[in-house]
Order: C-alpha cells, then sequence, then structure tokens
C-alpha cells in the first residue's frame, strides 16, 4: 500500500491525473436470490417485476409474465418467480449483461415437477426433477448478454426459479472438450444428482471419466425417441455447442419399439442416420450405444438380450457409417451373466426390470467408458 500511496504522490507531483477503478465495473459474477422474500446474504435480490436495464445490467425482458411465487426451500430457496410465458425461443428471459467469456451457470429451481432450462434459444439441462432440484452448465457467451428461463419439462408443471448463480470461467468463450449424451430414462440424470435412488448412466459417467479430459452434458431424457429427440430441441442444442474433439454417445430403441410411438425399425434406422451425419458434419465422433436389456433376461443363467430394442439395426449403422460402437447390450448381458439374477435385480429399482438404479447406473457408466476408453476414445479414464 506504501507503494501504491508513493507512485500516487509522485503522479500528482508530475500534474498526472490519477483514477480509482470505476465503481460501476461490470461484474464476472453473480449470485441472484428471486422472488418477494427476504433476500438471503451474498445474494442480489430479484422480483419478479424487476425489468432489465442497461444501469442494473440485469433484469426481466418481460416482467409482465413473471409472478412472485413461493417456494419450500430454505434460504435462497424459500421464493421463487414463476415464468408464465416459456419455451426455449420465448423473448420472456432473465438477462445479464456479460463480458465475453465462459461461464458457469448454476441454476436452482422452485416448487416443480419437472422442468427444463434454456438459455440462448436452445435447452442447457433437461428435466429437472423435484422441488428445489438444482443443475449446473457451461455456456460460452459471445454478445455481452446471457438469456435464460426456465422452460418445458413436464406440460402444466409451473415453472419456476429460485437462485442463479454465474462465475466466470475463463475470458475466452470456448468450451472444454465435451461428451454430449442423447438417451432415455435409462441414461437420464436424476435429482438431486448426488443422491438420487434412481440414475440414469449418462448422470453417472463423470465418476469414470477423467474432468480434466472432458465435461459431461447429459441431454437425456425420460420417454424419449429418436425422432423426438431430433426434433424437439435436444440435438438443436448440441450442435449449437458441439465441436471437432468432442463426442456425442446416442442411445435410443427402447421407446422406439413402443406401438405408441409407431416408429418402424426402418424409421428409426434412419433417423438415427441423420442424427449422426449431422454430428459428425461438425468435427465431432458421433458414437452409438446399444440399450442395456432388462434385468430378467435370463435363459439357464445366461443373461441375453441381443433381439431388443432395434438393436441390430443399430449395429448395422455403425457399420455402415463408420461410426464407434458402444454394444452395451452385450457388454452389460456379460456382466449381469458374471453377478448372476438376484444380483442383477439389486441393480434395478424395486418392482421394475428396465431402470437401473443408482449403483445399476454406475454399473454402466463403467461398462460404457471401460468401453470408450478402449476404443482411444476418452484417452484414460478417471
Amino acid at each position: 500500500m506504501a507503494c501504491s500511496l508513493a507512485l500516487a504522490a509522485l503522479a500528482a507531483g508530475a500534474g498526472l491525473t490519477v483514477s480509482a477503478p470505476a465503481a460501476n465495473a461490470e461484474p464476472s459474477n453473480y449470485r441472484f436470490d428471486f422472488g418477494a422474500g427476504p433476500v438471503e446474504q451474498g445474494y442480489t435480490g430479484v422480483s419478479a417485476t424487476d425489468t432489465y436495464s442497461p444501469e442494473s445490467r440485469y433484469g426481466f425482458n418481460t416482467p409482465e409474465n413473471m409472478a412472485n411465487v413461493p417456494a419450500k426451500g430454505s434460504g435462497a430457496g424459500s421464493d421463487a418467480v414463476r415464468f408464465l410465458e416459456f419455451g426455449t425461443k420465448s423473448t420472456n428471459t432473465f438477462n445479464v449483461d456479460l463480458k465475453e467469456g465462459l461461464y458457469k451457470v448454476t441454476v436452482t429451481l422452485g416448487d416443480t415437477s419437472r422442468a427444463s432450462i434454456a438459455a440462448e434459444g436452445v435447452f442447457q439441462a433437461m428435466n429437472l426433477t423435484g422441488n428445489g432440484a438444482t443443475d449446473s452448465f457451461e455456456i460460452p457467451v459471445t454478445d455481452g448478454q446471457l438469456n435464460l428461463l426456465v422452460t418445458e419439462g413436464k406440460v402444466g408443471t409451473a415453472f419456476t426459479l429460485s437462485s442463479l448463480e454465474i462465475e466466470k470461467v475463463s475470458r475466452h468463450p470456448e468450451m472444454d472438450p465435451t461428451i454430449w449424451v442423447g438417451g432415455d430414462s435409462t441414461v437420464a440424470n436424476y435429482y438431486p444428482l448426488e443422491t438420487s435412488v434412481q440414475g440414469g448412466w449418462g448422470q453417472m459417467l463423470p465418476q469414470f471419466v477423467d474432468p480434466e479430459a472432458f465435461d459431461i452434458r447429459n441431454m437425456a431424457t425420460g420417454g424419449q425417441i429418436a425422432r423426438g429427440f431430433r426434433n424437439d430441441g435436444q440435438l438443436e442444442a448440441i450442435l449449437q455447442y458441439i465441436k471437432p474433439g468432442d463426442l456425442f454417445l446416442l442411445e435410443m430403441g427402447i421407446n422406439d419399439t413402443a406401438a405408441k410411438n409407431a416408429t418402424t425399425e426402418t424409421e428409426f434406422k434412419e433417423i438415427m442416420r441423420d442424427m449422426v451425419r449431422q454430428v459428425a458434419a461438425t468435427g465431432a465422433t458421433p458414437v452409438l450405444v446399444t440399450p442395456q436389456g432388462r434385468a430378467t433376461d435370463f435363459v439357464d443363467g445366461i443373461h441375453t438380450s441381443v433381439n431388443r430394442w432395434y438393436r441390430h439395426s443399430i449395429v448395422a449403422l455403425a457399420q455402415e457409417e463408420n461410426v464407434p460402437l458402444v454394444d452395451l447390450n452385450v457388454l452389460s448381458s456379460a456382466y449381469f451373466t458374471e453377478i448372476g439374477p438376484e444380483k442383477t435385480l439389486a441393480l434395478f429399482m424395486t418392482g421394475d426390470t428396465l431402470h437401473p438404479n443408482r449403483a445399476g447406473a454406475a454399473e454402466l457408466a463403467r461398462l460404457v467408458t471401460a468401453d470408450l476408453t478402449r476404443q482411444g476414445l476418452l484417452g484414460g479414464a478417471a
């Protein structure tokens, strides 16, 4: 400090002007507490009526489409705002001025059974479930502003936001190498992410992938089919950010085979082919993954489900398009056979032979990452 004062004195003596840092310098980090209740210490309070202005640098674009609502959480989670207009392309966004760079965004919902997060006009986190659900994602900002809203996870659900944290990761708006994941309920995230009873193998991938090598972005959702993933916004979000060096793991087929979804095997294969080609055109690497079978697919102590879920078309497509294949169907059957029917059933949700519990999802993620490593696609697992 003495040095600083001396420099200031010298400058003054030389007739120079010394300026303090601007008091209104644009912040790189924010913590917002939404709603009409008390503001949690260390947070900036934001009401549904707060309109964006260049002076405040944050606020709602159309506050007339927002409402303050209570929430069952504590602290910043004790209240929230509700988005009355929504959709990934909606202009009813919460806007924050940010300098160009890469940012980590952490979102905590209010009271809602299921909702998704959109920013910059595309999905960022899919189907957060339960009151107070929290998730994080990294996003590049290149136009000086982040535009975010809570949107569809389940029709008829209240889409609410309790808190938002924004942390600058880098001044360079470039995402780290990323593994993007598409799939259904056997792959999807379940909340709370660290303690959920049910799990999807996409949710568990971070346990087995070196975080210095890849980030994980799981865009899988329950009940999804190939056509829906391609047409309803999930693939669009991936294509906006995916780049050379990234991987795209695509697992589909379980719901496509259901009669209600009216997808023939030929249609399924061509939709999958289209997604593979769109991703490959970006320079990223698409990887097809076959779904595991049911816990009860045992015959004389041998687990096999090779005839399920349009698997043969997935295997054929990988060969035709010359893309990597993780045949999780076969890999998981070998593992289930090794541990036996009783221990296999213990890896699935109670009374459910299809959906893995947290331990089962971790085993499936282990098998996926081991095969990716075997094929030289990961460069080493953690």
